[in-house]
C-alpha cells in the first residue's frame, strides 16, 4: 500500500527570481537614454572639476614637498571657474541619480499595466521589488565607479601623479560610501514609487525632499537649532545645529567624505582654537579615519535600509488588480 506524501509549497526558487529581475532591470537601464544622458552629464561635470583641481594641485606640488594624499585632492579641491569640487558635486547631483533610477520602479509598471503580468510570473512578489532595487543600485555603482576611474585617469594623465596603495584604499572606501548615499535616494524614490500611482508624482515628491534636505537644509537646520537651543549660548546653538543637520544624509555623506579623503582631518565635530593649537600634526591611518566617521557610515546605511524596508512592506501589502 503506497502512501502519497503531501508537502506544503516551498520557496525553492527564492534566491534566483530576484536575480532575474535585477538582471533585466540593469539591462533596461543600461540601454536607456536616461543612462546615456546621466553618464554624459556626470562626465562633463567630473572633467570640469578635475581640470580645475589640477591647476591648484600643480601649483601646490611645485611649492610643497610631502603634501599628504596629494592625489586625493583631485576629488576634494577646485579652482575658478568651477565652484565645487567633485565630492560636493556628487553630494548635490548624486541624489538625482538615485531618484532617476527609482522613481518609476513600481509606479511605472503600474501605469503601463504590466505590474499584474509581472506578478503573475513564477516569481515571488518580494523578489520583484528586491530585484528592481538591486538592479538600480548596480547601475548606480557602475556609474560612480566609472566616474571615479575616469577622474583618476585624467588626474594621472594631466599631473603625472600615481596613487599609492593607501590612497587607493581610501578612494575605494569613499566610493562605497558614495554608493550607499546615492542608494538612500534610490530607496526614497522607490518608496514614493510604491505609495503613489503616477511616476511623475513619485519623481516630484522625491525631488522635493532632495531640494529641502540638500539645498535649503542649512537654513532649516539653523532655524530649528535657534528654537531648540539657548540663543544666548553660541556654542550650544552650534552643537544643536550640527546634531540636527546630521539627520540629513547630505551632512553624513559630506562629513564622511571629508575625513576619508583627507588623512589630516581628525574630527567631524566642533573644534575650538585651543584644541587646534594643541593638536598634533599627523596623518590618520585608514582604520583611524574609519573610527572617526563610523557613526556617519552606519547612519547612512541604516537610513537607506529603513526606507527600503518601508517600501518593501508597503508593496507586499498592496492589492494589485489586473
Amino acid at each position: 500500500m503506497s502512501e502519497t506524501a503531501t508537502t506544503a509549497p516551498t520557496r525553492e526558487g527564492f534566491g534566483s527570481g530576484w536575480r532575474v529581475v535585477a538582471r533585466k532591470e540593469f539591462t533596461d537601464h543600461l540601454h536607456s537614454g536616461r543612462f546615456v544622458s546621466l553618464a554624459a552629464l556626470l562626465a562633463v561635470v567630473a572633467g570640469a572639476a578635475v581640470f580645475a583641481a589640477s591647476r591648484f594641485i600643480r601649483s601646490v606640488a611645485v611649492d610643497t614637498e610631502g603634501v599628504p594624499a596629494l592625489f586625493l585632492k583631485i576629488f576634494t579641491f577646485t579652482d575658478d571657474p568651477v565652484p565645487f569640487p567633485l565630492v560636493v558635486f556628487i553630494g548635490f547631483l548624486g541624489p538625482l541619480l538615485g531618484i532617476m533610477f527609482g522613481f518609476d520602479a513600481i509606479s511605472g509598471e503600474r501605469s503601463q499595466g504590466t505590474l499584474p503580468r509581472l506578478l503573475a510570473q513564477p516569481i515571488h512578489r518580494d523578489e520583484v521589488i528586491l530585484g528592481k532595487f538591486v538592479g538600480g543600485l548596480a547601475i548606480i555603482a557602475l556609474l560612480l565607479t566609472s566616474l571615479t576611474t575616469f577622474v583618476a585617469g585624467i588626474g594621472i594623465f594631466r599631473l603625472g601623479l600615481f596613487p599609492v596603495p593607501t590612497e587607493i584604499a581610501r578612494l575605494l572606501v569613499w566610493l562605497m560610501v558614495a554608493i550607499i548615499y546615492v542608494g538612500f535616494w534610490q530607496a526614497l524614490a522607490t518608496l514614493t514609487s510604491v505609495t503613489v500611482r503616477r511616476a511623475a508624482t513619485s519623481a516630484m515628491i522625491a525631488v522635493g525632499v532632495w531640494i529641502v534636505l540638500t539645498i535649503f537644509g542649512g537654513f532649516l537646520f539653523q532655524a530649528l537649532s535657534a528654537v531648540l537651543a539657548n540663543p544666548d549660548d553660541e556654542s550650544s546653538s552650534l552643537r544643536a545645529e550640527l546634531l540636527i543637520s546630521r539627520l540629513s544624509p547630505f551632512t553624513l555623506y559630506t562629513e564622511t567624505s571629508t575625513v576619508l579623503l583627507d588623512p589630516t582631518q581628525r574630527t567631524t565635530g566642533l573644534v575650538t582654537f585651543e584644541q587646534v593649537s594643541q593638536a598634533l600634526v599627523s596623518n590618520l591611518s585608514i582604520p583611524q579615519s574609519l573610527l572617526v566617521v563610523w557613526p556617519q557610515i552606519v547612519g547612512l546605511l541604516a537610513m537607506t535600509t529603513a526606507l527600503f524596508a518601508i517600501a518593501f512592506v508597503l508593496f507586499m501589502r498592496q492589492e494589485v488588480r489586473a
